[in-house]
Parts: C-alpha cells; sequence; structure tokens
C-alpha cells in the first residue's frame, strides 16, 4: 500500500463508518487522486467542526463552565485538604477522640458542596455540547497543569488539586449520556447548594464564584422542568 493510501485510509477514520464506505467508494468511482481526496475529507471534517461553534452552547460549555469552573473548584479541593489535615492533626493531638465542632461542620459542608458543584458542572457541560466535549474537557485541563505546575504548599500533595476530577467525571458520564435528570433530584441538588452557599453570600466577593458554581444546578432544575412539561402534555397521567 503506497504512503497516500496509507494516510487515507487514516484520514478516512474522521469519519463515520458508514460515510466512511459511502465516501471511498466515491472516491474510487471517480478514480479521483488519493492526495486530493484526503483534502477533500479533511476539508469536509473541518467544516462540520467549524458549523458546531455557531450555536451558543459549545461557547458555554467550554468559557462559561470548563474554564471557570476548574479554576474555582481547585480553590475549593485545597481548602478542603487544609482543612482537613488541621482537622485530622486535632485528633492526633487529642488522643485520637474526634472532634464534630464547627471544623469539622464547615469542612463536610465543603466536601457536599464540591461534590454538588463538580457534577452539576459537568453534567451541563456534557449535555448541552457532546459533539465539542472533548474540547471543553481539553480546556478545563488547562488552568489544572498551569496550578499543578506551580503548586507550593509543602504540607499536601499537589494532587489534592484535582479532588473535584472524581464527581465531575461521574457527572460528565451522565451527561453525555442524558439531557436531563428528574426533576425531584434536580430541585434536591439545587436546594442543598443554595441553602449551603447562603452564610458565603453574606462575604465579599464571594457572590462571584458561587454563582458560577450554582448556575448550573438550576439549569438543570428547569430543563427538568420543561421536560416534565411536555411529558404531561403528551399523556395527562404522567407522574414525575
Amino acid at each position: 500500500m503506497s504512503l497516500s493510501s496509507s494516510v487515507l485510509r487514516a484520514v478516512s477514520g474522521l469519519l463515520t463508518p458508514h460515510e466512511r464506505e459511502a465516501v471511498l467508494g466515491d472516491f474510487a468511482e471517480l478514480g479521483a487522486n488519493d492526495w486530493r481526496s484526503i483534502a477533500d475529507i479533511l476539508d469536509l471534517y473541518f467544516r462540520r467542526r467549524i458549523m458546531l461553534w455557531k450555536s451558543w452552547r459549545p461557547w458555554l460549555a467550554a468559557f462559561g463552565l470548563a474554564i471557570p469552573s476548574s479554576l474555582t473548584l481547585m480553590g475549593l479541593s485545597v481548602s478542603i485538604a487544609q482543612s482537613g489535615q488541621r482537622w485530622i492533626n486535632a485528633c492526633v493531638l487529642n488522643g485520637a477522640q474526634v472532634t464534630l465542632g464547627p471544623g469539622f461542620a464547615l469542612l463536610l459542608s465543603n466536601i457536599v458542596l464540591l461534590v454538588a458543584w463538580s457534577f452539576t458542572g459537568a453534567f451541563v457541560m456534557g449535555s448541552i455540547s457532546r459533539r465539542t466535549v472533548r474540547i471543553s474537557v481539553a480546556l478545563s485541563f488547562v488552568p489544572c497543569a498551569f496550578c499543578l505546575a506551580r503548586f507550593r504548599i509543602e504540607s499536601l500533595s499537589r494532587l489534592c488539586l484535582l479532588l473535584f476530577m472524581i464527581p465531575a467525571a461521574w457527572g460528565l458520564a451522565h451527561g453525555l449520556r442524558f439531557a436531563h435528570i428528574r426533576l425531584r433530584s434536580a430541585i434536591f441538588l439545587a436546594a442543598i447548594i443554595t441553602v449551603l452557599t447562603i452564610p458565603a453570600w453574606t462575604s465579599k466577593g464571594a457572590w462571584l464564584p458561587n454563582w458560577a458554581l450554582s448556575w448550573p444546578a438550576w439549569y438543570l432544575v428547569a430543563t427538568a422542568s420543561r421536560s416534565a412539561g411536555s411529558l404531561k402534555d403528551r399523556n395527562p397521567w404522567q407522574t414525575n
């Protein structure tokens, strides 16, 4: 097999199997030059990619969720790691006696917020822009790589920056499979997030990161409510 034929086979992998067979068959019937065929396939592929970005959804997923959320969630991940370390050290000093004081309550609250924020943000990112989700994920790793390279807290592992990744991966997987979640589940998540962030709204400058991380939960409520309404319109006996 010549070099051009090998490249053509590799480039045709950018197409779906059905399209690949049809396109390669057409090229063979026309006796098209391999390099010209390669150029045509690449032109088709990139034009399709560009067309996806004419919608607002990929832009919101990439620059309204992936980048700002990863930056803020890394900060919360480090805060949780530091709080957990202080709580463990306090237990050791008290002779391994577990103390459930205000510090532990704040730690538990931040853990719940980290999981809820990560899950809902990644779910929305995956559900609103499935075909460009790889770019969104790649963009979310850019600030992670930057912060990992400059992490300087000696008492903590730099991997503590990535505590949010597990619930985010969970939410992304669900977002790619489903367009929305059940209305009750969406309301439950949004209510928990709102209640736990109420004390922070009085802090100066806290409203911006709280809003940036909380709106995906209420977006899920809106989409779940709209979906439930459409189901009831089709079937009046449908219950949520």
